[in-house]
C-alpha cells in the first residue's frame, strides 16, 4: 500500500470487528494511514488483504517494521497490556482500545513503560463523543432545566453477550467492562465533582461466568446522584437518558435523539393540583400538573468537541496538543470499576474510594 510521506503509518492488531471499524474511521485521515494489520486467526488476516491492509505474518514483524509509527490495538482485553508494552519497547506509539487492561496495577505498567520509551498511550474512549452525551452535557453545563441534581445513564438490548470471547471471564468479558467503562467514563467526563459513596449489583441472568449487567449508584459531593445501568435482558427498554432538574425534566430515548424537556412556565402561577383517581384511591400528590402550568420544549444543541478522537491523537503525537482522554482519567475510571465489582460482591455501600482530582503521577 503507498503510503503518504505526511502521514503516520498505523497497524492495526487485531483485525475484529473493531478493528475492521477502526480501519474505516482512520480512512482518508489527513494524517494517519493504516498501512497493514496483524492477527492471529488466518480468516482475519484474509479479511485484511480483502479490505486491502497488508497482513503481518507476526507481531514481531510488526515490532521490527521502522516505518510503523502507531500499532492500534483492538484484541480481547486480557492481552492489552502485554501488546502495548511490546509496542513501546519498539519505541511505537500506541492507541487501545477500552477497557484499556484489567486491573490498575496492568495500566500503571502500560503508563510506565509509554513514558521510559517517551511515546503516547491513548485510549479509545470514543463514547465521549456521542451526540446524546454531548446534549446532556450540555444540558448540565447550562442549567437547560435547572440545576441538575438526577443522571439516569442506561443502554439495554435483549440478545444477551455477544457470542465471543466478551462472555468469557478470562478474556475479560462481562458488560461491566464492555459498556460499563463508557458510561462511567461519560458520567466523571461531565461532572467534576467527587463521588462520596457508591453501590452497585451484578447481573448473571444468564448463566455466564461474567456479569450479564449491573447497575450503579453514585453520589456525588456537589449533590448529584446518579444510576448507571447496562442490561442484555431488557425486551422493552428504558431511555438511553433520563435526568432532572430544579426546573424540569429531560428524556432523550435512544442514541436517535427523539427526546424533550418539560420545564415549570415560570410565567404560571403554581396552581394547587386536583386529585385524581388513582387505582381505588385518589392523589394530588401525583396528579399532573396544568397544560398551563408546563412548557414542552426540544433537546439542546450539543456541546462541541473541539475535534474527532483521531484528529486529537494526532496532533499529541506531533507535539502540538494535549490529549482529551488522559490517562489520569482513565485511571480513575479503573477505580470506579473495581469499586463497583467490590460494592456488588460484598453488598456495601463504599465511601471514600475515589481518585478525585485524578492521580497526577499517572
Amino acid at each position: 500500500m503507498y503510503m503518504t510521506a505526511s502521514k503516520h503509518a498505523v497497524v492495526i492488531v487485531g483485525y475484529g470487528g473493531m478493528g475492521s471499524y477502526h480501519a474505516k474511521l482512520i480512512q482518508g485521515h489527513p494524517k494517519l494511514e493504516v498501512t497493514g494489520t496483524f492477527d492471529l486467526l488466518e480468516g482475519r488476516r484474509e479479511a485484511s488483504r480483502e479490505d486491502g491492509y497488508p497482513a503481518y505474518d507476526s507481531y514481531e514483524a510488526v515490532l521490527q517494521d521502522a516505518a510503523v509509527e502507531v500499532i492500534l490495538i483492538a484484541t480481547p482485553n486480557d492481552v492489552h497490556k502485554e501488546l502495548a508494552v511490546q509496542a513501546f519497547q519498539a519505541g511505537k506509539h500506541v492507541i487501545c482500545e477500552k477497557p484499556v487492561t484489567l486491573s490498575v496495577e496492568d495500566f500503571h505498567i502500560m503508563v510506565t513503560a509509554a513514558k521510559e520509551a517517551g511515546r503516547t498511550l491513548m485510549v479509545h474512549q470514543n463514547r465521549r463523543w456521542d451526540e446524546d452525551f454531548r446534549v446532556v452535557t450540555q444540558m448540565y453545563r447550562e442549567n437547560t432545566i435547572g440545576e441538575l441534581f438526577r443522571i439516569e445513564s442506561r443502554v439495554h438490548g435483549a440478545n444477551g453477550i455477544p457470542g465471543d470471547w466478551r462472555h468469557l471471564e478470562e478474556f475479560g468479558g462481562g458488560m461491566l467492562l464492555d459498556w460499563g467503562v463508557h458510561l462511567l467514563d461519560q458520567l466523571l467526563y461531565m461532572i467534576d465533582s467527587r463521588i462520596l459513596r457508591l453501590s452497585s449489583r451484578l447481573s448473571f441472568i444468564l448463566g455466564n461466568g461474567v456479569d450479564d449487567g449491573f447497575e450503579a449508584m453514585l453520589e456525588f459531593e456537589n449533590g448529584i446522584s446518579a444510576v448507571v445501568e447496562v442490561g442484555t435482558t431488557n425486551f422493552i427498554t428504558l431511555p438511553r437518558w433520563y435526568v432532572k432538574g430544579t426546573e424540569g425534566t429531560g428524556v432523550i430515548e435512544d442514541w436517535s435523539l427523539q427526546g424533550r424537556t418539560v420545564t415549570r412556565n415560570p410565567d404560571m402561577a403554581h396552581v394547587e393540583p386536583k386529585p385524581i383517581q388513582a387505582g381505588v384511591g385518589l392523589t394530588k400528590t401525583m396528579a399532573p400538573p396544568s397544560e398551563e402550568a408546563t412548557i414542552t420544549g426540544t433537546l439542546p444543541e450539543a456541546f462541541h468537541m473541539p475535534c474527532s478522537f483521531f484528529d486529537n491523537f494526532a496532533e499529541v503525537i506531533e507535539g502540538k496538543a494535549e490529549p482529551i482522554v488522559k490517562n489520569e482519567e482513565v485511571l480513575r475510571v479503573l477505580h470506579l470499576i473495581d469499586a463497583i465489582f467490590q460494592a456488588a460482591r460484598t453488598g456495601e455501600t463504599l465511601k471514600d474510594f475515589d481518585l478525585y482530582p485524578a492521580a497526577p503521577t499517572v
